[in-house]
């Protein structure tokens, strides 16, 4: 009995001895799998011959009268050369994604509390990947970078369902959905006390980035019942940080902001069983093929939400 070759132990096999084995497993014809690979039948036949004698020398095809079928031998190693094969083919196309990324560029924007922590993370992880890569980032609102995007001059936004913007019109890629905390002064007399429903805060100042809730994060304000009175419109979070602290009004904040919350204000979440959280995409203009850039990016950017804490999102 022929001893078993140790795992340990290669059989030096060609890539090229395997190609020619599958194109005559696939065809049954040396001479037709010798014209598929511009080669003439006798290299072909020195190919086979070469494979059959580093696999022990058992025979992968019966020479028939015309053509040739594969031998049990034959049958068994179909299978294993084909995913070599596939495993070669992935690995070049792979290569190649990484060269055109390396050579490309990216032009994305996000809204201005993604920049907080989800865009650097993800922005941090990509550059360190593709150093090459030509960078370009605009900060806006929702609607304003679907308007750039569907444009053509954006590859791709980072999004919110905040401001009721067309998203359906977009290719949408789900990064996280991210709960929502209403900031108080620090010695306001709910601060501390856990969870609270916006109608508690029905009678408050509020701050705003709008003089109209509809469309902005106090839409869940509308859906509780009350129309919140909006003193200060303040665009910045940290300028709205300081008009709470000062006790001027009470705002919403976006979880991926309270990371960077002073120690004089106070964030309570917010129950609000309408819609608990607004979801954040990356969005892509749909019918339009992404740029490798592009692609490497909204990887970055998924793998960077799924590093923010349960706390923010």
């Amino acid at each position: 009995m022929a001893a078993m070759p140790n795992q340990h132990e290669f059989p030096e096999v060609s890539t090229v001895w395997l190609r020619a084995f599958l194109e005559v497993a696939r065809h049954g014809s040396f001479t037709v799998a010798a014209r598929t690979l511009g080669w003439t039948q006798s290299a072909v036949s020195r190919q086979i011959s070469s494979l059959e004698g580093a696999l022990g020398g058992a025979p992968l095809f019966d020479r028939l009268p015309r053509g040739v079928r594969l031998t049990e031998a034959g049958r068994i190693l179909v299978p294993y050369a084909e995913a070599v094969a596939e495993s070669l083919y992935g690995a070049v196309r792979e290569l190649v994604a990484l060269r055109e990324v390396a050579d490309g560029r990216l032009r994305f924007g996000a809204f201005a509390t993604a920049d907080a922590a989800l865009v650097p993370l993800a922005l941090g992880a990509f550059r360190a990947r593709h150093p090459g890569v030509l960078v370009s980032r605009e900060e806006g609102f929702t609607p304003g970078l679907l308007d750039r995007l569907g444009a053509g001059h954006l590859d791709l936004a980072v999004v919110s369902t905040t401001g009721r913007a067309p998203l359906e019109t977009f290719e949408l890629h789900h990064l996280l959905d991210e709960c929502v905390y209403v900031a108080v002064p620090a010695a306001h007399p709910l601060a501390g006390s856990g969870p609270v429903r916006l109608g508690q805060l029905a009678d408050a100042d509020w701050i705003s980035g709008s003089s109209r809730p509809e469309g902005t994060l106090l839409d869940a304000a509308l859906r509780q019942g009350f129309r919140p009175r909006v003193a200060h419109v303040v665009g910045e979070w940290t300028a709205k940080q300081g008009y709470v602290a000062a006790g001027l009004g009470v705002a919403l904040v976006p979880a991926l902001a309270a990371a960077s919350v002073r120690p004089d204000v106070a964030l309570l979440p917010v129950l609000d069983e309408g819609a608990p959280a607004r979801a954040v995409y990356a969005a892509t203009a749909r019918g339009r093929a992404l740029t490798p850039a592009a692609t490497a990016f909204v990887g970055a950017l998924r793998e960077a939400a799924a590093k923010i804490p349960r706390t923010m999102a």
